[in-house]
């Protein structure tokens, strides 16, 4: 079927006296092994954020089955999607708002602040304040979704996030670039990158999102 893996059929794999591959090796591996589920992972996430307010849920689905293949468990795509879509609903839905309400209110403050910087110079100490609080909680960001994967309740995964986001920057900016980076680049280039939306817009970006902090997140 569309949405299942035969795990017990003969083809292609990893043989267990195989030394784990590492970076960009290991990205491709992950990709040639789960190319066609990034696909189906993609046009399920689209289906599922169609009525709006399912967008946290659908956010957090896909996020839980990327977390799978990142730390190579077998991944029955429909049946994990839905499980983390009925089960933690009310933790995707805590995880969204606990970052995009920061994103969004922070964004306005340097909009505003910086506007009127250029009259009143004592402007920018808000804009600074707005530029950090947006900052830290962009890099964060990166590391969240990754430590809810770990059985964690929101809270106690919050301040591990923005402790890594500031301490370990470099991973979570290349992590951040991968996902919200492509998919601005991807949405300023509309109707062109409408194909790659559909196919691998979210899912792939996803994946390699996780794949900057998975070394991070292991040590956690």
């Amino acid at each position: 079927m569309f949405f299942r893996k035969d795990y017990a059929a003969p083809g292609p794999g990893i043989s267990p006296d195989e030394p784990e591959k590492t970076g960009v090796a290991r990205f491709a591996e992950i990709l040639s092994l789960e190319c066609a589920t990034l696909v189906k992972l993609n046009l399920l996430f689209l289906l599922s954020c169609i009525p709006i307010v399912t967008i946290p849920v659908a956010v957090f689905a896909m996020n839980h089955v990327v977390w799978m293949m990142i730390l190579d468990q077998p991944v029955t795509l429909l049946y994990h999607y839905r499980t983390a879509f009925r089960k933690y609903w009310k933790r995707a839905y805590a995880a969204f708002f606990a970052t995009a309400l920061p994103l969004v209110l922070s964004l306005c403050g340097v909009w505003f602040y910086l506007g009127h910087a250029a009259e009143q110079w004592v402007m920018f100490l808000p804009f600074m304040l707005c530029s950090t609080v947006f900052l830290l909680t962009l890099l964060a960001s990166t590391y969240f979704y990754g430590l809810l994967t770990m059985e964690r309740s929101v809270r106690e995964c919050l301040r591990p996030a923005l402790v890594l986001g500031a301490a370990k920057p470099l991973r979570a900016a290349l992590a951040a670039l991968a996902v919200y980076g492509t998919l601005l680049f991807a949405v300023l280039e509309l109707p062109i990158s409408g194909i790659y939306l559909l196919l691998i817009g979210f899912s792939v970006p996803c994946l390699l999102g996780g794949f900057f902090v998975r070394t991070v997140l292991k040590q956690v």
